[in-house]
Order: C-alpha cells, then structure tokens, then sequence
C-alpha cells in the first residue's frame, strides 16, 4: 500500500518540514442495495484506526498526548506483538482476520504463489485486488455475511472481492484525499439512516511510518508525523461525537521501527541460478523456492556456508522458530519458500541505503511491537494489560459487533474477555 508513496511524501518533508495537503478526493464506491438486516440495527459501532508503523513507545517519546488520554481512560496494551513477518500487508490483514501470514495467504509485502506462477507486491494494483491472494474472513466479509453493513477507508484487502464480498461503503487506496475530508467521510457514513449505516469501520494513517523510513524512529520528521496522527484521531473523535452515537475505537500499529545497518547491506549471499531458484526479498527475510525438491538440501548448505552468520541465517522453511509460527505447518497457501533466509536486525536485504525499517522477528527485537488502544462502551475503563499478539484482536471486534466467528483462525477469546465489560 504505502512503499510506492513514501519517498514522494520524504521528499516533500525534506523540503518543507510540514506534511503534504493533498489536491483532490478520490471517488466512493457503494455497494448498492444493501441494507442492516433487523437484528444488526441496534449493535454497537466500531472503528478501527491503525496507524501504520507507530511504535510501542510513540506515545511517550512523540508526546501523542490525545492518544495517551484515549489510552488512559480505556484499554491500553503495554504493546501488540506482530505477527512474522513484522510488515505491513501481512501484518494489517491479520489484524481483520485473526490468522498468522501463512494461514491467511499474505506472507510478505511481495509473495510468490508456485501453483499459479504469479507474484503479488503491494505495488501491483491488479494483484491487490485480486481475491485469489487472500484466505480467512476478514471482519468487513464476516459483518456483510452477518447482514451488518460495513465501510473501509483503506485497508490492505479491502479492494478485493473476498468470497465475493466487498465493504459497502470503500475507497481505492490513494494518497490524494485531505484528512479532514476523508473525516467527513466517516461522519458521513454514521450519519446515514440507520439501515443504511456501517456498523464497522476501517480508517489507515500512513504517515508515521513514512516518516520512520525516510527519517529514522527518533527524527524530528517522525515526531511531526505523530503530532499529525494524533491531531487527525483527535479530530475524527471529535467530529464522530456530533453523530451522537455511542462508538468503539480499537487503535492499532501494524508493527514499529528500527535503524537499519547501512554500512552492510545485504543480497542473496551466492550467485542465483533462476533455472533452479525462485528468490522473492522481503527486507528482513527471502523466501527461496527451489525447483527440484531433492536440491533443498544441497542449497540450504550453500547459502548458510556463504553467508555472513552474523548477519543472517537460512532455515528449511518447517524449521524456522516456532514462535515465528510462519511456514510448515502454517503455510496453508504454500507461499513460504522451501528455505527462508532470516536477517538479523539491524541488518536488511535491499540494494539502497535508507533510515530504517522493520520486519524482524518480534519477540527478539521489541523496536517490531506496536500498540493497542480500545476506547468506548464496549471497554473496560483504565486498564493496562501485557502486551499480545495481533491475532487476538479480531475476537475483540468480533465480540463487540455481536458477530460469530466463521471458521477457525489462530487467535482465542481470552484477550476479549479480559478488556470487554461483557
């Protein structure tokens, strides 16, 4: 969704040290003839935020200080741990799904599928939109499924017709559209007549880890970045609470932030045989796909007998660290390579030099972890918990919408018993 946009929005921040006000609205798409069924009319409503890239820590070292008093007064974790690998797309479509990278088909930002011999990036606007490239059921699909009507102002998934359901309400992820108008929107969606009114609501912030990237976690451009955040969520509360209704906010990170190693970056660590390999990068790790399976073996001793041990280590893919729980056995779309190829943080695979980035094992490096804030009703009042995994939070929503779960997926109920009044 947002590597694509991020050096254009750098750049802009270099010259001017304020964020870009965007020139045009990018058009609403509706589902037509939908409508809540009765028994969906008078269940709660929930938005939920993530701000992509804000770490654990942002609150207290950018001063987010509506963000704190939102965390203060409801629910806050002392982190969300992300699911492997701590990237975007992978991670944002746990979030709605409740399903480790592997179980629910997005195993990187950039993916290759064997049996379709097609590459998905999130670049690739065709491939997005694709529902070939997505399992589980993602929180918009289980609510319109539920005759609950639902709208998404971006998501990563939320363009693709997903068992052939799409939000009512959504947009086509663009970085055109004003804060403040993409705000009306959400005002817009609540004050609807009942029947025609989203009962669940996506809302994406791209704009800290934009600045992460291009400027480091600690920059001053990255601080500016959390002041705009914090200012926008303040904003969409405020304007929400017009509407009169009661609303539930979940604010979520997809994962955090880390400086990167620039002196030693990496590349495969031998010369790649594309008649034999298939090499997908994902930053903090490859997926190789060795054509011959009886050449696994021989090529999991070449990598590792090239490669710096300090730097990075290959794995046959059922053997990665169980708590990546991302291949062998969680591989259910068979997009993990045969072997992985690990960094070790702070170093990363890319031809280029930059600030920082992420994707590294979240348990390891605590920079990965990003945050959890439930707000509203629906949510115990000033309570702290421990940090949990982002599949957890797809039963928190789930629960507050009224909406039983279809099909299994990785995470329990406990993280919703402990933080909801009911």
């Amino acid at each position: 969704m947002k590597k694509a946009y991020y050096y254009l929005l750098t750049l802009f921040l270099c010259t001017s040290g304020v964020f870009a006000q965007e020139t045009s609205k990018e058009p609403q798409i509706v589902i037509e003839d939908r409508v809540n069924q009765d028994q969906q009319l008078q269940k709660p409503y929930v938005i939920m935020i993530s701000i992509d890239g804000f770490r654990h820590d942002y609150i207290d070292k950018h001063q987010a200080k509506f963000l704190d008093k939102l965390a203060n007064q409801g629910v806050q974790a002392k982190s969300l741990i992300p699911s492997y690998p701590s990237v975007t797309f992978p991670n944002h479509y746990t979030l709605v799904t409740g399903l480790y990278p592997g179980n629910h088909g997005l195993t990187g930002n950039n993916i290759y599928d064997k049996k379709m011999n097609e590459r998905y990036s999130l670049g690739n606007a065709a491939q997005v939109r694709n529902p070939q490239w997505y399992g589980g059921t993602p929180l918009w699909v289980l609510a319109e499924k539920a005759g609950m009507l639902s709208a998404c102002y971006y998501w990563p998934g939320s363009e693709a017709p997903i068992q052939g359901i799409l939000p009512t309400y959504y947009y086509q992820y663009s970085e055109k559209t004003d804060m403040q108008d993409r705000i009306q929107a959400v005002e817009d969606w609540l004050n609807l007549p009942e029947l025609e009114r989203p009962h669940f609501i996506t809302f994406y912030l791209p704009h800290v880890d934009h600045a992460g990237h291009g400027f480091g976690p600690d920059a001053t451009q990255t601080y500016q970045a959390v002041q705009f955040v914090d200012k926008s969520i303040e904003n969409l509360v405020s304007t929400v609470n017009k509407t009169g209704l009661d609303v539930n906010y979940v604010i979520v990170s997809d994962h955090g932030m880390l400086e990167i190693d620039q002196d030693d970056l990496l590349s495969f660590p031998l010369e790649a045989d594309p008649q034999e390999l298939t090499l997908v990068t994902n930053g903090t790790l490859m997926n190789i796909f060795v054509k011959d399976p009886d050449r696994v073996d021989y090529w999991l001793s070449q990598i590792n007998n090239a490669a710096n041990p300090l730097h990075m280590k290959a794995y046959r893919s059922e053997d990665l660290p169980a708590h990546f729980n991302y291949g062998g056995e969680n591989d259910k779309f068979d997009r993990v390579g045969d072997i992985v190829i690990t960094a070790k943080a702070p170093y990363y695979f890319t031809n280029r030099s930059f600030p920082a980035s992420h994707g590294y094992d979240p348990v390891e490096v605590e920079q990965m972890n990003g945050i959890f804030i439930g707000f509203g009703p629906a949510f115990n009042s000033q309570q702290k918990v421990e940090s949990f995994s982002n599949v957890e939070v797809y039963s928190i929503v789930a629960n507050i919408l009224g909406l039983p779960i279809d099909g299994s997926i990785d995470g329990s109920d406990a993280i919703a018993k402990k933080v909801l009044k009911n």
